[in-house]
This record gives C-alpha cells, structure tokens and sequence, in this order.
C-alpha cells in the first residue's frame, strides 16, 4: 500500500495504569466514528430511490431506464467491496473510508448536472465503486476494537447505522429538493455536501489499531483469542494480498455458502426498499409525503431489530448465526407476502416494517459471520467477499431483473420473485447452522 494508505505503524506501549480509561474511550470514539462514516455513505447511495419518482415526473423516464442506471451501483459497489476489501485490510481505515466518502460525494454532485442516461449510468457505477470503500474499513476497525465475543452485538448495533443513514436520507433528499426549486437535483447535491463534509472530519476523529496509539491487541486486552476454521499462527501479522485470497477466502466453503445467501438476501432488501415508493404511489396511491414516511419506517423499524437479533446470535445461540438470520427470513417472506397483498395504509406501513425489522438481521449477521471465519487482517476481504455477491447479485437484479418484470408483468410477478429469494436465503443459510458455536468454551469458563 502507498504514502499514507499504509497501516499506521505501532508505537511503544502506554503505562499500564492509562490502558484501561484509554481504550474504553478510543472504542467509543472508534465505535461513533465509524457509525456516523457509514451512515453518511447510505446518504449518497439510497438518494436514489428518492429521486427515482421525481426523475419520472420530471424527466420522462421509464422504470427499465432506472434500473438500469441504478444498476451501475450495484455492478461497480459489488466488484469494489471485494477489490477494496483487499486494499482496505492493508490499509489505514483512518484515509481510506474518508477518501471513498468525498468521492463519493463529488460523484452524487454531478449527478446533478445531466439527464442522459448513459452518462448517469456512468456517474452511478463511479459512485458504486468508491462506495466499496465504505463496508470494508470498518470492517477492519470492528475486528481490531472489539474482541470475538462481543462482536455479534457490536456489530449489530453499529449495522443500524445502515438504517439511520438510509431512514433519514428519505428527508435529506426531500429537503435537498424544496432548497433546489422542487428540482431532483437536489436530492444529490444535499447529500453530496454533507458527504464530502463528513468525510473531512473522519479524517480527524478516527484511527487506526489500538497498538497505532500505544495500546495492546484486543484479544489480549480482553482476553478473548479466537478459533478460525484455518489455522492461524500470528493474528498481528499483516498478510498478503495472496494468503489473504487463496489461504483464507476463496477455499472457505462456509463463505462460500453465506455469500450465497446474501444474493437472495440483497435481493429481496433491494427489491423491496428500492422500489417502494415508486410501488406505494403508483399502485397503493400513497402521496410524496406518505411514501417517504413508510421508506423511513422500512430503515428505522430495523435498528431495534438488527440488535435484538445480534444478541440472539450472541447469547442464545451462543455465537451460531445462521439460526437467527433463518428464522428472520421467513419472517420476511411472510411479511413481503402481507406487504404485496394489503391495500389498508396502516397495515402496509406495518408490514414494511415488518420487513425492515427482519432483513437487516441476516445482513448483519452474514456480515459478522464473514468476519468470524477469517483472522481480522483478512476482515475486509472476507466481507467484501460476500458483499461482491450480495450486490453483483441480490442488488443489481433488484434494479434491472425487478425494473423489467414490473415493467412487462405487472408488480405480482415482482413479489412473487422476492419471496422465492427469501426461501432461497433459508436453504444456504441452513448449510452453516451449526458453525461459530462457542458454547463449549463458555461451559468451560463458567466451571472454571
């Protein structure tokens, strides 16, 4: 890795009396850093869906031209998580989150400045892949600040920064348009704005690993050394590009299994919030105003999902992921059936909910299991590894697949394709019921 990309080097260890007060308060600034970061790229990646109705009103364009667009995010944001997972885990988080988050910002402003369709799809698939350069970084920070143990409910709670950026992007963008003159314009260049800002002062707060300022790896600050599925003789120890792919990703069959898996998951997240408020004003007859709240409820009814079910995972399952993220998926089918089906307002809003609450945990949870089969210096290529088919899948069918079916088959044939993606998500899931369970190790603990 070049210049200042390059992981920040170890320094000599603080006195013991100041490892305690500090690393409790440099995980705090950690955990918060990463969290605003990450909610502020769902800024300018989810504007989008609400410019999308404002485009067809006042651009002319179809429903197919939209996906397609769309579609450049999700090609490019898929190939890059994988790419840049490999970057980002020889890399300091502290530069290479910001550098993704200001480009992504400039790319959300000339967004703003064309209305031909290639060219949009050109921007959208520059703003997928410096998008990439969100997930993994963080990823890298999570693995380095918080131990095995803890960090099925940690990442939950962080996961809800997804919820947050993407729930409150909804009035960003609809504020961003009334500043504008009422022009879809402006559901990029707000976002842009505080993108590029944001990005600025990550660069400030955040850091690197805890030894980069003087402290001791997690695993011995908290005791907590983990198992992987390969043997791994120093977790300190920066690996290669090479190890990373072949030792650690690509002959893991378990990753292989949760990957597939999150295709269908992405699939139906994707399909069901993108297209919502196009879906709730064109056939449940919703207004502008009413459509955003119900795109707003979809991300906000996830954030006490997602961590109910990271500490289900955790403490009930005893570090077992598939389980909980099983069960949420038939969940989602259920709700996505009750979603398509109704025509009472409340009862939509609630089953959108519904699906909110449940999907973001198999996310979650696919996420955190990614991180749970690799040593934390392959953390980012792990994840970008499930992302690539989440979103080179799951998302990018989710526009173009979907776009084209409602398009030619109506919506029906639409939600008949996301309930067979949530059954679908089940069956790999199932594959890898059994894996990460640390409850002989805490019997052993509490005996002792």
């Amino acid at each position: 890795m070049i210049g200042f990309l390059k992981p920040a080097p170890h320094i000599e260890r603080l006195p013991k009396d100041k490892i305690d007060s500090t690393y409790k308060r440099y995980r705090i600034q950690m955990f918060i850093s990463i969290y605003i970061g990450y909610a502020i790229y769902y800024f300018v990646r989810s504007n989008f869906s609400i410019a999308k109705s404002y485009m067809i009103t006042q651009l002319g364009f179809t429903k197919t031209e939209l996906g397609i667009i769309a579609s450049g995010l999700g090609i490019a944001y898929g190939i890059s998580k994988f790419v840049m997972g490999s970057f980002s885990d020889r890399s300091n988080p502290k530069y290479f989150l910001a550098i993704g988050l200001i480009l992504s910002g400039i790319a959300n402003l000339c967004l703003g400045l064309t209305a031909s369709v290639p060219i949009l799809f050109m921007l959208m698939t520059i703003n997928g892949w410096v998008q990439g350069m969100g997930w993994p970084p963080c990823g890298r920070t999570m693995t380095h600040w918080f131990s095995d143990k803890e960090r099925g409910v940690k990442m939950a709670i962080w996961n809800t920064a997804h919820n947050l950026g993407g729930g409150l992007i909804a009035t960003v963008a609809v504020i961003g348009v009334t500043m504008f003159g009422g022009s879809y314009k402006g559901a990029f260049y707000l976002p842009g704005i505080i993108a590029i800002v944001t990005g600025i002062l990550f660069m400030i707060f955040a850091k690197d690993t805890p030894q980069s300022v003087g402290l001791p790896p997690i695993e011995e600050y908290k005791n907590d050394y983990p198992k992987f599925e390969v043997e791994v003789e120093d977790t300190e120890k920066e690996l290669t590009a090479k190890e990373i792919f072949f030792k650690y990703v690509l002959n893991n069959k378990f990753l292989w299994m949760i990957a597939v898996a999150n295709l269908f998951v992405y699939l139906v997240r994707y399909g069901v919030l993108n297209w919502a408020p196009v879906y709730l004003k064109e056939v449940r007859g919703f207004n502008t105003k009413e459509a955003g709240l119900a795109f707003a409820l979809f991300e906000y009814a996830a954030i006490p999902g997602t961590i109910i079910v990271g500490w289900i995972s955790d403490k009930v399952f005893h570090g077992r992921r598939a389980p909980a993220g099983v069960f949420c998926m038939l969940g989602v089918a259920v709700a996505t059936y009750i979603y398509w089906k109704s025509t009472n307002m409340m009862a939509i809003n609630i089953a959108l909910a519904s699906i909110g609450a449940l999907i973001y945990g198999p996310v979650m949870l696919i996420g955190v299991s990614a991180l749970d089969l690799v040593p934390k210096k392959a953390a980012g290529t792990a994840a970008g590894f499930t992302g690539l088919f989440g979103y080179m899948g799951g998302a990018v069918l989710a526009e173009v697949l979907l776009g084209a079916i409602f398009d030619k088959f109506g919506w029906d044939g639409g939600f008949m394709l996301l309930i067979a993606a949530s059954v679908l998500s089940v069956i790999f899931l199932s594959f890898t019921w059994n894996l990460h369970d640390r409850s002989e190790d805490e019997e052993q603990e509490l005996a002792s």
